[in-house]
Parts: C-alpha cells; sequence; structure tokens
C-alpha cells in the first residue's frame, strides 16, 4: 500500500529494476573518537545487498575505471555525538578531468526518503558524465537506508501480502483490516529496528552530510538534490548555510505543506499526468489501442480499477494484480514520459485479463526483485517519514476529507487519502508539520521545476524559493513531463545546470526551459 511520501520516491531508484528478468549496524567500537579526523577506505563497490534492491557490482565506467566504495562511521545520535556510531555506505566515481580543474566532490540525494544512492549512481552515472568533468561524483545509503544501518520491517513473504492488500476500504471490514495491517506493519518495524527509528530524521541525514563534507575534505558541500533530495538539500542549508557550495534541487517538494497537503498535491500531480498521457496517446497519427478519447482512456482505466477491486486477474505468477498493485503501477509509469509505452501495453494487456506488466511496474516501485526479495526502500521510507511529519491522522478524519481528494483525482484520491493513516500507529513521534529550509547566507541554491511532474508538482518549486528566503534561490522552470528535469535530457536545462556546477555561473532567474 503506498503512502503519499513514498509515491514521492524517486522514480530513478525504481527504474534500474524496471521490466528487468553487509548492513552496516550499530556499535560502540569508536566511542570518543573525533569522527571529522577518519579515513576512508575505499574499495571495488561488491554487488548491492538485498536490502540495497540486489543485482550485480556496478559495471566500469566508460574510462574503465571501477566505482568505489567505502563506509563512514556517523554517531547514531546526534545529540551524543561520541556515543554509539553506526556505518553509512558511500559510492564514489573518481573527476575524469585534470586535478587542476578539480572542484571537489558532488554529492547526490535521489530521493524517496529510503532511495539507495550507492546502486542508484553508477546506474545513471553515464548521465552525469559531464559533470563528473571536475567532480568526484559521491552518493550515500542515508541512514536507516540499504547498507547505513537499514531499517528493517516485514519479510517478503509479508510484503507481498502488504502490497496486495485492499488500500482504498469500501465498507468496514476492509477499512478495519486495512488498519490492522498497517498497524501490523509499524510493529514489525518497531520490533526489528527500534533502536534505528529515532535516529532517521532528516536533520540527522542532514548532519551526516557535513560530516561526510569533512571526511572527503572539502570545504562546501557541492549538492544535487531530486526530489525528496531538495528537502533534505533545504534542511542542509538551514543547518549550516554558510556551508553551502554549488547546489541544485531537480524535482522540488513543496518545503511548506504538511503531510496532508502534500498528499492532496500529488493527487493533483499525478492526475494531471494521467490527463496528459492519455491526451498524448490520443493525439498521435496511429491509433491509441486504450480509448478513441482522452476521457475514454480514462473511464477504461476506473472501470479496470472498479474490476479489480472485486476480481483480480493474473499477474506475476502466483500474484494476482489487484486494485491496489494496478494502480500502484499506473503511477509508477508516470513518473517518466519514457514509461508511457509500458504503460500503454500494460494497460492493452489487462483489458484482455493479463496483469503482468502492470505488475511490474508495481514491483518496481515498490522495490520487489525478480526473486521476490524487497528492498528496504519502503520501510525506510516509512520510518523516515513518520519520523519527520508531526501530524498524525485517524481514519474517521481520512473518510471526511475524502470528498475533496476524490475531486483532486478520480483515481488516485481515495488512494493518496487512505496512505494518510501510514503513520497513526508509529513508535516514534514525527518532528514537526514541515521543515524548516531557511537558509540565509547561503550561496545560491538552483531550484529546478518541471510543470508536469507529477509526484513533485510543480507549484513546489516556487514554494521552495520563497522558503529557503530572499537572495538565496534562482528557480529555472522546464516545460516537461515526468519526474525532475536534468535526465529528460533537455538540453537547455543541462546547459543550466552544467553551467552553474562546473563554472559557477547562474542563470537569470525566471529562465524557461520547453
Amino acid at each position: 500500500m503506498p503512502n503519499p511520501s513514498r509515491l514521492r520516491a524517486a522514480a530513478l531508484t525504481a527504474t534500474v529494476v524496471l521490466l528487468s528478468a553487509t548492513l552496516a549496524g550499530c556499535g560502540g567500537d569508536s566511542k570518543g573518537e573525533d569522527p571529522t579526523a577518519q579515513k576512508l577506505s575505499w574499495k571495488d563497490c561488491p554487488a548491492p545487498s538485498e536490502s540495497e534492491g540486489g543485482g550485480a557490482a556496478p559495471s566500469p565506467l566508460p574510462n574503465g575505471d571501477k566505482w568505489q566504495c567505502a563506509t563512514m562511521k556517523a554517531p547514531l545520535d546526534w545529540s551524543k555525538p561520541k556515543g554509539d556510531t553506526i556505518g553509512l555506505a558511500l559510492v564514489r566515481a573518481k573527476a575524469s578531468g585534470a586535478a587542476n580543474k578539480r572542484i571537489g566532490s558532488l554529492v547526490f540525494n535521489f530521493g524517496g526518503p529510503g532511495g539507495s544512492g550507492v546502486t542508484t549512481l553508477p546506474a545513471f552515472g553515464e548521465d552525469y558524465a559531464t559533470l563528473r568533468t571536475r567532480y568526484d561524483l559521491v552518493s550515500f545509503d542515508p541512514r536507516g537506508v540499504g547498507r547505513s544501518a537499514g531499517v528493517k520491517c516485514e519479510s517478503d513473504s509479508q510484503l507481498d501480502e502488504y502490497f496486495q492488500q485492499d488500500a482504498t476500504p469500501d465498507n468496514a471490514a476492509e477499512r478495519t483490516k486495512l488498519l490492522a495491517n498497517t498497524k501490523q506493519f509499524n510493529a514489525a518495524c518497531e520490533k526489528n529496528s527500534k533502536k534505528m527509528l529515532p535516529q532517521v530524521r532528516t536533520t540527522d541525514a542532514a548532519r551526516d552530510m557535513d560530516l561526510m563534507r569533512q571526511v572527503l575534505g572539502d570545504d562546501k558541500l557541492h549538492y544535487f538534490g531530486i526530489s525528496y533530495g531538495t528537502e533534505l538539500g533545504g534542511v542542509y542549508a538551514h543547518l549550516f548555510p554558510k556551508h553551502v557550495g554549488r547546489a541544485v534541487f531537480d524535482a522540488v517538494v513543496d518545503p511548506t505543506q504538511t503531510s496532508e497537503q502534500g498528499s492532496l498535491g500529488q493527487a493533483k500531480g499525478f492526475q494531471l499526468a494521467l490527463d496528459n498521457f492519455a491526451d498524448d496517446c490520443t493525439s498521435k497519427t496511429t491509433d491509441c489501442p486504450i480509448g478513441d478519447t482522452a476521457q475514454d482512456i480514462k473511464d477504461r482505466i476506473a472501470k479496470l480499477l472498479k474490476s479489480l477491486d472485486s476480481k483480480p486477474i493474473p499477474g506475476i505468477f502466483p500474484r494476482q494484480l489487484t486494485q491496489t498493485a494496478a494502480t500502484n503501477g499506473i503511477a509508477q509509469a508516470l513518473y517518466s514520459k519514457d514509461f508511457w509505452e509500458y504503460l500503454t501495453e500494460g494497460l492493452e494487456q489487462a483489458y484482455s485479463g493479463d496483469g503482468k506488466v502492470l505488475m511490474a511496474l508495481s514491483d518496481s516501485m515498490n522495490g520487489r526483485s525478480e526473486n521476490g526479495e524487497y528492498s528496504n526502500i519502503t520501510a525506510a521510507n516509512v520510518a523516515i517519514n513518520c519520523a519527520d511529519d508531526k501530524p498524525r491522522y485517524p481514519a474517521d478524519y481520512v473518510e471526511q476529507k475524502l470528498p475533496e481528494f476524490r475531486a483532486a483525482s478520480p483515481l488516485f484520491g481515495d488512494f493518496l487519502a487512505w496512505s494518510m493513516v501510514t503513520c497513526t500507529d508509529w513508535a516514534v513521534p514525527g518532528a514537526a508539520d514541515h521543515p524548516d529550509v531557511s537558509a540565509a547566507g547561503s550561496a545560491p541554491i538552483l531550484v529546478v521545476g518541471n510543470t508536469g511532474d507529477p509526484a513533485t508538482p510543480y507549484e513546489g518549486a516556487r514554494k521552495m524559493v520563497d522558503a529557503l528566503g530572499k537572495g538565496v534561490a534562482v528557480e529555472l522552470t522546464y516545460k516537461g513531463q515526468g519526474h525532475g528535469a536534468y535526465d529528460s535530457k533537455n538540453k537547455c536545462v543541462q546547459s543550466a545546470v552544467n553551467g552553474y556546477l562546473l563554472n559557477g555561473k547562474v542563470p537569470a532567474a525566471g529562465t524557461v526551459c520547453s
């Protein structure tokens, strides 16, 4: 069952396994040591752990260089900096250009929260080859994620059941079951990861990044944040404004919203993306195989989902494609225009009784590999969001809000409204209604908003600019589709971002790329 923030998750992480055929724990061995004095031991990267999504070790870079991995020790509890430590997994590709042209390290966070940077950066490293000419490209598994003392909740078999459940209850019995399943999941997180749950807030991850800056030997943090990574970047800038170097925020989270407002915004965003998908299919010169008009496409999807609510169809054996899995798969495909062909194929097959493609898309969103193993993206996502977000929404409140969510999106409204109960029974109180990202005194931050972004709606970019404070942020607009702008390969966007990160040239405020 998706929750609103997990639908915010970085599609980049999920696409690594789309349709494709040594956890570092808590310890006390370095109590009393100065963490900034540690030296990293870089070695060839191993294959990703199950918690990071599994698969093979990263392939060498085009010039033959290998990706290197290391573990950085950080305080488990930042209020006790000389207490127990955890290991944070890092990955890097050393700068490819001349040594005298090197600027420093460029740290990436691809979003989630819960996405593994150690697996994502190598998977998309070629996309950032230009930036590598002057930077070591660096990413990491944030605390609670992957190999960085990853949060554990339910087993793989339990997660299969969890993601098959009815996430949009229509009666009292279904509502009771949904709430019981959510409570069971949250209890498993507390049982299996009790020590980590209070220590995975975004403020903790931001402090980790400042330690990382120092251990990497940089005076300033040069940073590229995507999706939730923009929220993390904003929190970092608030805590350490004088340490901000050249920073880019892409696919921008609205930092002024509560989790309820974020869910409602996503309902509107995914509905807009669905509208754009339907318009695109019916505007082609060849016949659209899933509907005669845009409205016909949406009507047929609604009819399919209603049918699946009571009668699932075969998915990936032995699992059935349920209403929840189908909705989740549709949402995943809307993250990128590159996926629209898969969505068309998946819908066409589902209308004929075959749910394999939509289920593969859903599995990709949920971090499930072909062998049935799950990464810990769901566990980490829930843990981080519930530790960050103060509001707790009871079921009765959600039911009162259903009409508003349905008005925002007939397809995704119920789905996102009911996901608000995710943190209701969480063991750790949330920190705040929304993050503080005010960053007076920071170096310029380039904020890139995409008008067609479903997961982080375009309006969030302007809200981030305003919240960072006067004279800090410069906004750039991309008139496009999908989640994020830089990886759309739009030359205007990439020229502006590269120009700032490589040469310090800030584009004119209000620049528009299309």
